[in-house]
């Protein structure tokens, strides 16, 4: 059995998250700089390439955003342009299969949602790890546990 985390817990994947930013904050800067440096551009040229840049690292911050926080009534799930907050009753099973890109919570009005703040990609032990705690959590807070 998984020991249960001390709520409030936050999974997110914390190494993907850092790549996606560091990479974000590196195109920005390139981008910038080189608009700078080319001669002749004109100051439109030159906010486009800036723009591009600012765009760019807009994305790569959507996509760091999802995570899972958990707390003592329920569950809310960030995934990249949702949030959806859970109680812990509407939780019937967390699933992560292998070969899956994230973990599914299946639902009690039978649907089934991805939790993309735990996903295997870079880290898999830890998406793992993570995924064993919310299972516990939500095993030892349903009305049938």
């Amino acid at each position: 059995m998984t020991d249960l985390p001390t709520l409030p817990v936050t999974f997110r994947p914390s190494r993907t998250r850092a790549v996606l930013l560091t990479a974000g904050a590196a195109i920005f800067v390139v981008l910038t700089v080189i608009s700078l440096l080319i001669p002749g551009l004109s100051p439109g040229e030159r906010t486009s390439f800036i723009f591009t840049g600012a765009l760019l690292f807009g994305v790569l911050m959507l996509l760091s955003r999802p995570k899972v926080v958990a707390d003592e009534s329920g569950v809310t799930v960030v995934n990249i342009a949702t949030s959806r907050r859970l109680a812990w009753a509407e939780i019937v099973q967390v699933n992560l299969r292998p070969g899956d890109p994230w973990v599914f919570l299946n639902l009690t009005d039978g649907t089934s949602l991805p939790a993309m703040g735990i996903q295997p990609g870079i880290a898999k032990q830890r998406a793992i790890s993570d995924a064993r705690a919310l299972r516990a959590l939500a095993d030892a807070r349903s009305p049938q546990g």
